[in-house]
């Protein structure tokens, strides 16, 4: 029981640490700022009240939070599915054919910069220790298999980091008085965006700017004709 916790315990500390989760979460906390912000503004616009207000904050959470985390879910199982079949093609593969197989792996390390003798070397060597490694890694770029656990953390990793972005929007609804909750959902909104775009940004290596621009872009896009399809509906 010690030595699964431990276990546990390492896997949420590396998830913590690595750079592709951070990007994966901020992006899932955009997702949920800026749709359910967008479904606020739009019953705003049609004249709602606090409570339908307050309602349909928390509807657009729940349900966003469940679809964002069951898409993951499926995405990554998906993934894990296909490694899975990868993985049986090349153990069969290399039963029946492994001259073929050798010659593909001899190829791989060539085109990869290796001189011939030295590619050579390096495919028996791989071939020797670990075939169906070597070859998930050159013919499928698999180095490491999807685990079930995987699958879980993706998916709750994403749909928490949804409820809480989609939680921006919606607590300021629910605190601030009606008269000045659009405004105040449109700051928090924008302060809350441009967090999650650094963290986003610094995750993926990418220009800030361009990142900030893109995501405050599409906010304003998509609140902006949230609100005008309320006022126009009523």
């Amino acid at each position: 029981m010690n030595h699964i916790a431990a276990d546990l315990l390492t896997r949420f500390r590396l998830l913590l640490a690595d750079p592709g989760s951070h990007r994966a979460w901020a992006l899932a906390a955009n997702d949920g700022i800026i749709a359910t912000a967008g479904i606020l503004e739009g019953f705003a616009g049609a004249g709602a009240d606090a409570a339908t207000l307050a309602l349909a904050g928390m509807a657009a959470m729940v349900s966003g939070m469940l679809t964002a985390g069951g898409a993951k879910w499926a995405e990554t199982a998906s993934e894990r599915e296909a490694q899975l079949s990868a993985i049986e093609e090349e153990r069969q593969e290399i039963k029946r054919q492994p001259g073929v197989e050798f010659d593909e792996l001899l190829a791989y390390y060539e085109q990869k910069g290796l001189s011939a003798d030295l590619a050579k070397d390096v495919a028996k060597q791989m071939m020797k220790r670990s075939p169906l490694k070597a070859q998930l890694e050159s013919e499928h770029g698999i180095v490491e298999v999807v685990s079930r656990g995987d699958i879980i953390q993706a998916s709750l990793g994403t749909a928490i980091s949804y409820a809480i972005g989609a939680s921006v929007p919606l607590l300021v609804t629910i605190m601030v008085p009606i008269e000045v909750e659009t405004w105040l959902v449109l700051a928090a909104v924008t302060v809350s965006l441009a967090l999650t775009s650094i963290l986003a940004a610094r995750a993926g290596r990418q220009d800030l700017n361009r990142t900030l621009l893109r995501t405050l872009v599409i906010a304003t896009v998509t609140i902006g004709v949230s609100y005008l399809l309320g006022k126009l509906a009523f």
